[in-house]
């Protein structure tokens, strides 16, 4: 537990840190700084030679670069991206992130199986040691990508804007589409700099409210109630639970979790995304998702796997009857995987990168960032505790909160999915109070 706490502690201070330095540097030079950090930290975790105090730093220092990219990515992403895929794009994130899980997963089956314990250290450095080879990509890779346009226009370098926006876009300056986003860009810039100045924080508190930055953290710490996360960093702990004993078992049971998870995401990408809509996929994810939850908690309740799975071999039939239900609690998890990837996952990212104007848009994705880092860190120290003392009541306690979930996107949240909005039209909507956004355009409702 105190390993994984100094790395949600990390990311919560690297995601506080990293709006000052993608307005101040840009996107692109932030993403680099945080990379660098990040692999000192893998760096000091993977030479830490056994000394547990120097793996938890360096878990710490991972923590805190990762934290720091954590916002800034999704920005560069959807500044980049047409508004009709724009979905698509930050499914093609959440897409590399659960196959960078599912190959982490796996990697550790791999190890388990093939390298020798008693052989020293590599079983365990060599899962941390990989995670130093798609960083070093990263780091060689971003300097090749192009600023985003519209934080060259926050600094009054239009020419570079309009170069950077023909160059992502494949088309000439002198094509209306470039021409039109470049007004676009230019009156926010206009609009909001006028007001806010240089970096737009003047009027911060005001916009803060105006874009439902309150309504953001609530839907932020819910995605965090979900629990898919508790597999995920208490995986063997859950299956263990579930009557898995060996450690073996327990890891390629982990390896087809982040499978499922890989799969959900895909869902979200090619339909949820820009098909369904934002505020349907919370509502239908949040509901659908407390099924799995509620099985899984009554058949421990009932079953109680772990207790039972030594006295199996006494009562053969008992062990089959349980065996067959125990299956299907397996499936649950992994459906769950599929539903909370498919939903709250992969939409909250989408979601909160949409709705912040440019000028307050870093400050607003750090702090959503860094509150969804707390809850996360409050979830995942309080696991372990309440699989011992609550025990299959854990699972009834996800489930209402993903009941309460669905009750809270169905009635509070507004949708954001207008293929053919830019970010501009979803902030102006977003900032006029008594507003709702639908596909069919802006309609009115009660204050």
């Amino acid at each position: 537990a105190n390993i994984i706490s100094a790395f949600q502690a990390g990311t919560f201070f690297g995601a506080l840190g990293s709006c000052w330095a993608a307005d101040r540097f840009g996107r692109r030079r932030a993403l680099c700084g945080a990379m660098c950090v990040f692999m000192a930290g893998a760096a000091l975790m993977t030479g830490s030679c056994g000394r547990i105090e120097a793996f938890v730093v360096g878990r710490g220092v991972a923590g805190l670069g990762l934290g720091a990219m954590a916002p800034v990515v999704p920005v560069y992403i959807t500044e980049l991206s047409p508004p009709s895929i724009r979905g698509r794009m930050i499914g093609m994130l959440e897409i590399s992130c659960q196959v960078a899980a599912m190959c982490g997963f796996w990697t550790n089956y791999a190890v388990n199986r093939t390298v020798d314990p008693r052989s020293g250290m590599a079983q365990w450095q060599i899962p941390i040691g990989i995670q130093l080879l798609p960083g070093a990509l990263m780091l060689l890779a971003t300097p090749f990508c192009p600023e985003t346009p519209r934080w060259l226009c926050s600094r009054n370098r239009f020419a570079a804007a309009e170069a950077a926006l023909c160059r992502v876009r494949g088309l000439p300056c002198e094509h209306p589409y470039v021409a039109r986003e470049m007004r676009e860009m230019r009156a926010e810039v206009a609009r909001t700099y006028r007001v806010g100045g240089r970096h737009g924080w003047g009027r911060g508190t005001t916009t803060l409210m105006d874009h439902g930055w309150l309504a953001d953290a609530k839907n932020d710490r819910a995605h965090n109630m979900t629990g898919v996360g508790i597999v995920v960093y208490y995986s063997p702990r859950i299956f263990a639970s579930l009557g898995i004993r060996t450690t073996d078992l327990k890891l390629f049971a982990t390896g087809f979790y982040g499978v499922a998870k890989t799969l959900g995401t895909l869902v979200f990408m090619f339909w949820v995304a820009d098909r369904l809509g934002r505020r349907k996929g919370f509502v239908y994810g949040a509901f659908v998702g407390a099924v799995p939850m509620f099985y899984i908690g009554a058949y421990i309740m009932k079953a109680d796997p772990a207790a039972a799975t030594t006295a199996t071999t006494a009562n053969p039939a008992a062990a089959a009857t349980s065996s067959a239900w125990g299956y299907l609690a397996i499936i649950c998890i992994y459906v769950l995987a599929v539903i909370c990837s498919a939903s709250w996952g992969g939409i909250t990212w989408l979601y909160v990168s949409e709705i912040y104007p440019l000028h307050i848009r870093s400050l607003c994705m750090s702090l959503t960032i860094a509150n969804e880092r707390v809850w996360s860190f409050v979830i995942t120290r309080s696991t372990p505790y309440m699989i011992t003392d609550m025990g299959y009541g854990v699972w009834f306690f996800f489930g209402a909160l993903q009941v309460l979930m669905g009750g809270w996107a169905l009635w509070c949240m507004r949708e954001t999915k207008v293929s053919e909005w830019s970010l501009c039209a979803v902030e102006t909507a977003f900032a006029r109070r008594g507003t709702w956004l639908t596909d069919g355009g802006v309609v009115g409702f009660a204050d």
